[in-house]
């Protein structure tokens, strides 16, 4: 099950984060530096899964963005690291340029694609329908 979900950038700003069991608001920024910081001090020649506390943390980077999902231990790591890929891939193909100034969108297209710490979609085009439909509900 996937515990939580960061964007990350280099700078160790946290641009959006999804939780999928409760963790306090003190404890979450304690634990997003944490996170942060073993994901950006590790080299791009490392294994991109690191065992941390109880879970795993499994991460990729995108030019100055880091994607980091913490799961348990039953959760494939593989499948973890996929889904972030097709998360970037499909950000990239709704989202021309910047995707910082949208975040809502952002947070409707991981709804679609995780479900209470369940991978439940990874097909692009039904991950993107709702977002076209309200894209044509804005423009009427």
């Amino acid at each position: 099950m996937i515990k939580f979900f960061l964007m990350v950038n280099k700078q160790g700003q946290t641009r959006l984060s999804r939780y999928y069991e409760h963790v306090e608001i003190n404890k979450r920024t304690m634990l997003e530096a944490e996170v942060i910081k073993n994901c950006l001090s590790r080299s791009k020649d490392q294994c991109s899964f690191i065992e941390y506390k109880d879970f795993k943390l499994v991460y990729r980077q995108y030019a100055a963005l880091f994607v980091v999902v913490g799961i348990d231990q039953t959760e494939n790591e593989m499948a973890v690291y996929e889904l972030i890929h097709n998360f970037v891939e499909v950000l990239d193909k709704y989202f021309s340029r910047v995707i910082m100034f949208n975040l809502d969108r952002v947070h409707i297209i991981l709804d679609e694609m995780v479900l209470n710490g369940c991978i439940v979609e990874t097909n692009r085009n039904r991950i993107l329908t709702p977002l076209f439909v309200l894209d044509k509900v804005a423009e009427s």
